[in-house]
């Protein structure tokens, strides 16, 4: 059984576009993407759209369904309201390339700014041993499939192009915020003070904890509080704590 939906597709390039108006066959559970691609069979051909697994794993589909970050592949159309159109539109906090494909190679290039995990001294990797809940707690941040959504809803990046060259965004906050809860990265020992990096480098700070990011994750991470909050707790202790800041004294000290 279908019905016809309309749609209003962004078209464009960096230079310009706008919405194009098209009505759509949508089948009985069947997803936005499933709609995008009988678009390009049927009336469309040349409309540009980025997708691989169409399973929720890749994070390749992200786009914009009525102004909301979402995953085309995820996104059944029997949520939607199909009362009035379906806008479908491009991330709006990175370039567009081209209809709904976007350069998203600002997270990449705030990914390589990330130090990596520092294995600790004296111990092959076969010989790590952490508690179960330090496990759980890693595996939940390490569920992320860079799909970007946390990254474009984010205010400080949508809203403020002037911040990206200060501000890591979320997914990569979350990424500090991992490595500095792991039980065995030794950054500390190598003079890398992670809590520090955060706050200079990777602009925690600019955060203000609305949580938009938590809502749109397809994966359910508690990225706000589960890593933005402990992690401004741990940098706040750093710096305006009393007896956190005698123990570094005497710490270095003793050193």
């Amino acid at each position: 059984m279908t019905h016809t939906v309309h749609f209003r597709v962004w078209r464009g390039d960096a230079e310009g576009g706008g919405l194009a108006d098209f009505d759509v066959e949508v089948g009985e559970g069947e997803v936005v993407l499933d709609a995008i691609h009988r678009l390009q069979a049927t009336r469309a051909p040349d409309l540009a759209v980025r997708w691989n697994c169409k399973a929720g794993k890749c994070g390749s589909c992200s786009a914009e369904i009525n102004g909301r970050p979402r995953l085309l592949c995820m996104t059944r159309m029997s949520v939607l309201d199909l009362t009035a159109p379906v806008t479908v539109t491009p991330l709006r906090a990175f370039p567009v390339l081209r209809d709904l494909v976007t350069d998203v190679s600002f997270n990449y290039a705030k990914a390589r700014e990330v130090p990596a995990f520092v294995p600790p001294p004296g111990l092959a990797p076969g010989e790590y041993r952490m508690r179960q809940e330090d496990v759980n707690r890693s595996q939940e941040f390490r569920k992320c499939i860079e799909c970007f959504l946390c990254q474009d809803v984010c205010h400080v990046v949508r809203d403020h192009e002037e911040n990206k060259a200060a501000f890591s965004g979320p997914r990569f906050l979350m990424r500090v915020a991992e490595l500095d809860m792991h039980p065995l990265d030794a950054a500390a020992e190598t003079g890398l003070d992670r809590k520090t990096t955060a706050q200079e480098e990777h602009g925690l700070g600019y955060c203000n904890i609305t949580k938009c990011c938590t809502e749109v994750c397809p994966e359910g991470i508690g990225i706000t509080d589960n890593a933005l909050i402990p992690m401004k707790e741990r940098v706040a202790d750093r710096r305006y704590d009393p007896l956190v800041w005698l123990g570094s004294k005497i710490r270095r000290r003793g050193a």
